[in-house]
């Protein structure tokens, strides 16, 4: 890499730094030939194209059109509306791909058409109500454009699981008995059921939260709790994972919160997050995360945690 690249890089990479600690993210708007607009975190999209020839192959589970050649990388490529049960004829939905890469995976998009990027807070980005938050739910959360119109903002960790399946837990040996516990939070189901795997496979005790607002509130109690019994939080707590983009308060805000408590001293923070380029890490580090990992490596989790238990 010659050195103007590299400086290039950097300058994209602290571009995107200046995020961490704000409580807002980039949102890339779509649509998948409905009046309905989706959105999808700018971190998880590589590159948007023109729909390329798609090879089926046989046995393709339900809404995976097939495999595409990218750059020498084979990579599926879903057809999105069939995963929101649109089945109207007329949508054509798969005019537009994004290129997607998180959870150390790449796989195609087909959408209708991109629309634009919007940088939105955080605080209003809200988790769906009960109606549509079921455990299966492919939308994680929802925002408010001008106007009204409503954004539903992509599961693409679920979506990726119902139409691939779920990744297995290996046997993981369990950590010597402790009584301190975890506090992880995480928005997405299928991700906290995965996390909870890892934990009752090492046996360990936690508490948990949907998103980073539940979780300051609950590790404030805990800690309000601890300070009443005369103890120090650390403990009762060893450690707390944290997802980096979640409705209300994302993980970067909430690690600053914790960070800035004296009552967190000497309980690290670990970030658990899909989006592991080198701007994420950078945007953990700045707010002052002790480590981080990417999701879903089992093993890999496990190993990272064992040290503070």
């Amino acid at each position: 890499m010659t050195y103007s690249a590299q400086d290039q890089l950097l300058q994209r990479v602290d571009a995107k730094t200046q995020l961490a600690g704000s409580n807002r993210m980039e949102v890339l708007l779509f649509s998948l030939g409905t009046r309905e607009v989706f959105g999808i975190n700018v971190f998880k999209v590589r590159e948007v194209t023109k729909t390329p020839v798609v090879t089926r192959t046989p046995n393709l589970p339900r809404g995976v059109k097939g495999v595409i050649s990218l750059r020498g990388q084979i990579i599926p490529v879903v057809d999105l509306a069939q995963f929101i049960n649109i089945d109207d004829p007329a949508v054509s939905s798969g005019a537009t791909m994004m290129v997607t890469e998180f959870n150390r995976r790449t796989q195609g998009f087909l959408v209708h058409e991109v629309d634009r990027i919007i940088r939105v807070e955080w605080d209003k980005i809200k988790a769906p109500d009960n109606v549509v938050s079921g455990a299966e739910t492919l939308v994680t959360a929802i925002t408010e454009l001008e106007g009204g119109k409503l954004v539903s903002i992509l599961d693409v960790e679920q979506i990726l699981v119902s139409a691939f399946g779920e990744i297995g837990i290996p046997d993981i040996p369990a950590a010597p008995p402790v009584e301190r516990s975890l506090f992880f939070a995480d928005d997405s189901a299928i991700a906290r059921k995965k996390i909870q795997e890892v934990l009752d496979k090492l046996g360990i005790s936690y508490h948990q939260a949907s998103n980073g607002q539940e979780a300051w509130s609950k590790l404030r109690a805990m800690a309000d709790q601890a300070q009443a019994n005369g103890r120090a939080l650390n403990e009762t707590l060893s450690v707390i994972l944290t997802d980096a983009e979640m409705p209300e308060m994302d993980g970067y805000v909430l690690t600053k919160q914790i960070k800035g408590d004296a009552r967190f001293r000497d309980i690290p923070v670990i970030m658990h997050s899909s989006l592991s380029s080198e701007a994420n890490k950078a945007m953990g580090k700045a707010v002052g995360v002790d480590q981080y990992v990417g999701k879903f490596e089992a093993t890999i989790l496990a190993d990272t945690l064992r040290p503070h238990l």
